[in-house]
């Protein structure tokens, strides 16, 4: 006979994935631990990262349901206007205004630590349903026909009736599931930092694809805009090296100059960019969520909040499976959250992945391609249409030119 569950759901991964799946599930009465590896201590005050989410419309709605939106300092909010798209030194510009779609902005940008530290006061906040355990670290994972264990490096077995991974798209527990995943190594690494400067942004962001790297300049609050340089790995090392000082001119000269001075206003972090698209989303009691799933290249604004939109779907699901008196290990749950958020996920995922490549090759007639594609866009409304309402997270036909993005 097996022991009795430890608890209904078992998260695997304290980060803002995991613990806001943690706050929607409380929301609908069901119980959950969080585990950790880290110490619980340095999920409370998260230090920056220097990467800033672009939250769409439909995500901010997630947010504001769990009452997470409001845990976010008001002040570090950034609406998103605008978004300008160039390529290399051609004049030509591909413009997405919010107002123009009926919208008072694309998205908004809100720097990743704070997204952590308000998901960990929502999730601290509901202490009836959420228990949250730090340097807790899986070792080994089982199920059977009434529950799933995870067994931890301490000795402890913890019970419920489903385990959830959300530790990361390198995922070592979805690893223990069976499950495998696809792997794309760009060969690049984004080089992050807070940039202050002398122009107002008005609220735009821009994406631009100059010859064999891009740079990204997002608009944060004040006179401040992350700065997201894509190199190729090789000469990742170079910009790192750079005086603070340097930095700030090589980006100010590759930008143009367009918001004059700049200055660092933080440190510079480096991320390596590699997509993963996990083979399932679900097996026996276990599913994925967040980049655990689906990790995107920073390119797009999909990578948090295709997490969101998962959690909203499993959400559902799992509380449509109690109220029909099955259990949350259930696979007809399980596979319904894993086709919605495979449908919502794949076309864009694959669209993304093929314009980076697009974006980036020197290779002969790309720059005439990449010219015809921004100029077909600019002058076909149904087209620039599709593409914000992806920008906004509101629907429409995917499309691989959505190139607000996250900065990782």
């Amino acid at each position: 006979m097996n022991a009795p569950c430890d608890t209904d759901v078992l998260i695997v991964g304290a980060g803002p994935a995991g613990l806001a799946l943690a706050c929607s599930l409380a929301d609908a009465g069901i119980r959950t631990i969080v585990l950790e590896q880290a110490p619980l201590s340095t999920l409370v005050d998260p230090p920056e990262d220097g990467r800033d989410i672009a939250l769409t419309h439909r995500a901010r709605r997630v947010l504001t349901s769990l009452g997470l939106w409001g845990r976010l300092p008001a002040d570090e909010i950034a609406p998103l206007r605008q978004a300008h798209v160039t390529s290399g030194v051609s004049p030509l510009v591909l413009p997405f205004d919010a107002q123009a779609q009926g919208h008072e902005a694309l998205g908004w940008l809100v720097p990743n630590h704070r997204i952590r530290a308000a998901c960990y006061a929502g999730a601290a906040a509901r202490p009836d349903h959420i228990t949250l355990r730090g340097e807790a670290q899986v070792t080994a994972l089982q199920h059977d026909a009434s529950q799933a264990s995870v067994s931890l490096a301490d000795g402890r077995t913890l019970r419920a009736q489903l385990v959830v991974a959300a530790d990361s798209r390198f995922s070592t527990v979805r690893k223990m599931a069976g499950i495998g995943a696809r792997m794309l190594d760009f060969g690049r690494t984004a080089i992050v930092c807070r940039m202050q400067h002398e122009r107002d942004h008005q609220g735009v962001a821009h994406e631009c694809f100059l010859n064999s790297h891009t740079l990204a300049i997002l608009p944060m609050a004040g006179r401040q805009a992350s700065a997201v340089w894509t190199v190729s790995t090789d000469g990742a090392a170079a910009l790192m090296r750079m005086s603070d000082e340097a930095f700030a001119q090589a980006v100010a000269g590759e930008f143009q100059h367009k918001l004059g001075t700049m200055h660092t206003a933080g440190q510079r972090h480096a991320y390596p960019l590699v997509a993963v698209y996990a083979e399932r989303f679900c097996a026996d009691r276990f599913a994925l969520i967040g980049d655990a799933a689906v990790g995107m290249h920073p390119v797009t604004a999909h990578g948090y909040n295709f997490g969101l939109y998962g959690i909203e779907v499993l959400t559902r699901e799992l509380l449509a499976a109690r109220q029909a008196g099955r259990d949350l290990g259930d696979g007809r749950a399980l596979q319904a959250y894993a086709r919605e958020h495979r449908r919502t996920t794949r076309p864009i995922y694959e669209g993304t992945n093929a314009i980076v490549k697009l974006f980036t090759t020197d290779q002969a007639g790309a720059h005439l391609l990449r010219g015809a594609i921004l100029r077909a866009s600019k002058h076909l409304p149904p087209v620039k249409a599709l593409i914000t309402r992806q920008l906004t997270g509101e629907g429409g036909l995917p499309s691989p030119l959505a190139l607000l993005r996250r900065a990782w």
